[in-house]
């Protein structure tokens, strides 16, 4: 069950980080971009060299479809050859894919993404706004083979609020009754260690909703983009863990990737040497989120 698997991952390697992996070609160095065909093939070595610099740091990567598909049927491949590769380093994948549909779409996309035969990604981000019919494949698929997903509850972009937080008849948001449904949702597909294979989408960039959410899911692991370069820190995500420190896994990705170009790293490392600065990152990172959690 992915709920056990990831849960038990977090606590073998000590880090509640994600690697995020959203690379546009402008951030690859140049010497990799001149030895390669094409883009999609620079873009695959930079992945690949990133996951060999922090796979015994990071055990989870999450990619973002849109980067590859941008570079077209290349980019589809790298995609897939990436996944592959981190899943030999022994990390789990999640696929940032954000997809929503009904029926025999929502299953053709499950089957695309969480099926062993393509895409093979443990779990996949979904958007629940087209409400049961829209999750039902998805989570029949996770029940099936043994993967998650990640539902959209409150997202980290400024104008988020713009629909999640409108009031319903009820008298709470529309993001708390998402919440609602996705603990309805996962409810039958437990593990062992209490939380769901069914889990939530929570922005670090709105600390106190997340801490809301989190009493509000008890059985969701959260997946919390919105680290680093989106503004979110350690202490801004800490009430996304439980009482015990488990049941969030913290996003990072331009704050990895792009680390040698950070104020503080801007004199200290070349854009060729981008694995140093973003190891360096790294265990900051962890440092910092461990601190946090304790507090």
């Amino acid at each position: 069950m992915f709920a056990d698997v990831i849960y038990e991952k977090i606590v073998e390697c000590r880090n509640p980080t994600v690697l995020g992996l959203d690379p546009r070609v402008e951030y690859v160095p140049d010497s990799i971009r001149e030895k390669t065909k094409n883009d999609a093939a620079a873009v695959l070595e930079f992945n690949m060299k990133l996951i060999d610099a922090l796979g015994d740091i990071i055990h989870i990567v999450k990619f973002q479809s849109a980067y590859y598909e941008m570079l077209g049927p290349a980019g589809a491949i790298t995609l897939q050859n990436s996944i592959a590769y981190a899943k030999e380093a022994g990390m789990i994948v999640i696929l940032d894919a954000k997809r929503n549909d009904i029926g025999s779409t929502a299953q053709a996309y499950a089957d695309a993404y969480l099926s062993d035969t393509h895409y093979s990604a443990d779990a996949l981000t979904v958007n629940g706004y087209l409400g049961t019919d829209g999750i039902k494949p998805f989570v029949d698929v996770c029940k099936e083979n043994g993967k998650g997903i990640f539902i959209l509850v409150k997202t980290s972009n400024p104008s988020s609020g713009e629909l999640q937080d409108l009031k319903l008849e009820s008298g709470i948001t529309v993001y708390e009754k998402m919440a609602e449904l996705v603990n309805n949702w996962g409810a039958d597909i437990v593990g062992k260690n209490g939380y769901s294979s069914i889990g939530a989408v929570v922005g670090a960039t709105y600390p106190e909703e997340l801490g809301k959410l989190r009493k509000m899911m008890p059985k969701a692991m959260l997946l919390v983009p919105g680290y680093g370069a989106q503004g979110g820190g350690a202490n801004d995500v800490k009430n996304g863990f439980d009482s015990n420190g488990n049941g969030a896994i913290i996003n990072s990705s331009r704050g990895l990737m792009c680390a040698w170009k950070s104020k503080k790293n801007v004199d200290k490392y070349s854009h060729e040497n981008f694995c140093a600065a973003a190891r360096s990152e790294a265990l900051i990172m962890k440092d910092s989120l461990i601190v946090a959690i304790k507090r």
